[in-house]
């Protein structure tokens, strides 16, 4: 029997700049059409097709037909994790050339303040929630991944997050998501969600059509604030 991973398979659809540069731009977990992702990637419209094709037969896209037009989406959130986690290694390898670990200083303090990756949220913001809720005890590490605790299971409850629907999710239950400009982990997989779903509900965040960069209302920044003074 093949026990095969098929990670050159998986790679080989990763390695092409174009393919990479679609990946990354439905990263946020929306559905766009197929010209706006070929301007994106600065192809023809005839090369994103292409491409789109064997991403979709690849499994890492979905697809969906409106009319004429044709939109798709990332697979499922393990696709995302997936691009995430790439982007993170590309940060933590060093090349034989010696270069900054540092983001790029064009990277706009937004995106490095709060932003989201697919169905969780990420940057210096979320990666504070998730040291708050360690210190607290509200998790604990386990491996890769956090576990929830007794004492994490009532306030998270008390807060309104909905843990049922998260321990419902064929997902990881909360992934510890290494943060590509923070280094540090986020709180990534169903958990994740359910606490961006809670933000979004709560108005803690504003989140904008076309971005990753979320804004962080007044309203937010005291209920975050509180969270950090665990």
């Amino acid at each position: 029997m093949d026990d095969e991973p098929g990670i050159p398979r998986i790679a080989n659809l990763f390695a092409d700049p174009a393919r990479a540069k679609i990946l990354r731009t439905l990263i946020d977990g929306t559905m766009r059409p197929a010209g706006e992702l070929a301007y994106t990637a600065n192809i023809s419209a005839q090369s994103a097709s292409a491409h789109l094709a064997k991403l979709v037969d690849g499994g890492l896209l979905a697809q969906e037909a409106q009319g004429r037009h044709r939109y798709f989406r990332l697979a499922n959130a393990q696709v995302a994790d997936a691009i995430e986690s790439l982007a993170s290694l590309s940060v933590a390898v060093r090349p034989r050339a010696p270069r900054s670990l540092l983001p790029s200083k064009s990277v706009p303090i937004q995106f490095l303040h709060a932003r989201t990756c697919y169905d969780h949220m990420a940057g210096e913001t979320a990666v504070q929630v998730c040291e708050a809720m360690l210190k607290a005890r509200w998790l604990g590490a386990e491996g890769r991944d956090f576990r929830i605790t007794r004492l994490g299971e009532e306030k998270l409850t008390a807060l309104d997050v909905d843990l049922s629907s998260a321990r419902r999710s064929r997902r990881v239950f909360a992934r510890a998501c290494v943060d590509l400009t923070q280094r540090r982990p986020h709180i990534g997989g169903a958990l994740g969600a359910a606490m961006l779903d809670l933000y979004v509900a709560r108005s803690w965040i504003l989140r904008a059509r076309r971005s990753r960069v979320v804004n962080i209302t007044p309203k937010g920044q005291e209920a975050f604030r509180r969270m950090f003074e665990t």
